[in-house]
C-alpha cells in the first residue's frame, strides 16, 4: 500500500484468519443482520399499526428499536463486505462517518433510556398527572432532544477529530469505534473524548439512577398492585439500561486492551455489534405484555393461514 492511500485509508486489523474464514464471516454476519432487521422492524410495525401501543413508553421503544437498525446498516454492510475481500480497509471520511453514527445512536440510546424512566417515573408515582406531563407535545420534544442533540454534540466532536494528524493507520477492529483515538498523534485528544462521553452518556445514566431510585422508594412504600405495576414495567427497562451500559463499557475498554488474543477481541467486539441491537426487540417482545399479545395473535394468525 502506498503512501498516498495510507493517508487516505484506514485499515480494520480487527478480523481473525478472514482468508480461511470469510464465508463463514460473512454467512454469521449476513444471518444475524437479517434477524437484526426483522426483530426491530416487526415490534415497530406493531406499535404504529395498533392504537393501544401509541403510549408514550411504546413510542420511546419503538425510538429505540430504529435506533438499532440504523446502527446496525451503518456497520453491518461494511462487515459483509469485507469479509469477502481481500484487504480490509476502509476511507477516513467513512470511518468517521461509521463514529459519528455509531456514538450518536448510543448517546441517544441513553437519552431514550432517560425519557422512559420518566415516563415510568410520572405514571408509577405521580399517576393522577401522568396525562397532563406526558402529553404529545411532551413525547415529540423528548424524541426530538433523544436524536438531534447526541446528532450535534458528536458532530462537533468528529468535526474537531477530523484535521488532526495521524500517527498511524490501522484500527484493532472491524469497524470505526472509540479505538480510532489510539491513532491520533495528539494524545490530548483523550481528554476531549472523555468530556464528550461524559456530557452525552454519564448525565443521563445519573438521571436514570436517580429515577428508578425514587421509583422503588415510592412502589415498596404503596400497595402490592403498584409494586407489581413497577416490576412489570421497570423491569425490561432495567435489563436493557444494564446491558446496553455493560456494552459500552466494552465497547470503551476493547482498544485499550493490549493483552488480550485476537480471537478473545474479536468475539467481544462482535457482541457489542450483535447483542444489544438483536436483544433489545426480544426483551421487549416477551416481556411487555401488550407487545407480547401482539405478536402472539401476529404469529397465531400466520400459522392459522398456514392451516388453510
Amino acid at each position: 500500500m502506498d503512501v498516498k492511500l495510507n493517508m487516505t485509508f484506514i485499515t480494520l486489523g480487527g478480523y481473525v484468519e478472514v482468508e480461511k474464514y470469510r464465508y463463514l464471516y460473512f454467512l454469521i454476519m449476513l444471518i444475524f443482520y437479517i434477524l437484526i432487521i426483522c426483530c426491530n422492524s416487526v415490534i415497530v410495525f406493531l406499535i404504529l399499526i395498533h392504537q393501544n401501543l401509541h403510549e408514550p413508553m411504546y413510542i420511546f421503544i419503538a425510538a429505540l428499536l430504529i435506533n438499532s437498525v440504523l446502527f446496525s446498516t451503518t456497520v453491518y454492510p461494511k462487515i459483509l463486505v469485507d469479509s469477502l475481500s481481500e484487504s480490509q480497509i476502509i476511507s477516513y471520511p467513512a470511518c468517521l462517518f461509521q463514529v459519528f453514527v455509531f456514538y450518536s445512536v448510543a448517546a441517544s440510546d441513553f437519552l431514550l433510556l432517560a425519557a422512559m424512566s420518566y415516563d415510568r417515573y410520572v405514571s408509577i408515582c405521580k399517576p393522577l398527572q401522568y396525562p397532563t406531563i406526558m402529553r404529545k407535545t411532551t413525547v415529540k420534544v423528548l424524541l426530538c432532544l433523544a436524536w438531534f442533540l447526541p446528532a450535534v454534540q458528536i458532530a462537533a466532536g468528529v468535526t474537531q477529530f477530523a484535521h488532526e494528524k495521524l500517527c498511524s493507520f490501522s484500527i484493532m477492529g472491524f469497524y470505526c469505534n472509540s479505538s480510532l483515538l489510539t491513532i491520533y498523534c495528539v494524545k490530548s485528544k483523550w481528554l476531549s473524548g472523555l468530556v464528550l462521553f461524559f456530557i452525552t452518556l454519564i448525565i443521563p445514566s445519573l438521571f436514570i439512577l436517580f429515577t428508578y431510585t425514587r421509583i422503588f422508594m415510592i412502589s415498596y412504600q404503596s400497595s402490592r398492585d403498584v409494586r407489581r405495576k413497577a416490576a412489570q414495567t421497570c423491569l425490561p427497562h432495567l435489563i436493557v439500561l444494564i446491558s446496553f451500559t455493560c456494552f459500552c463499557a466494552f465497547d470503551a475498554i476493547i482498544p485499550r486492551l493490549k493483552f488480550v488474543s485476537e480471537s478473545v477481541r474479536l468475539i467481544m467486539t462482535l457482541q457489542v455489534v450483535v447483542y444489544t441491537p438483536l436483544f433489545n426487540p426480544i426483551i421487549y417482545g416477551l416481556k411487555m405484555k401488550e407487545i407480547y399479545q401482539h405478536l402472539h395473535r401476529l404469529f397465531s394468525h400466520g400459522k392459522l393461514k398456514s392451516h388453510f
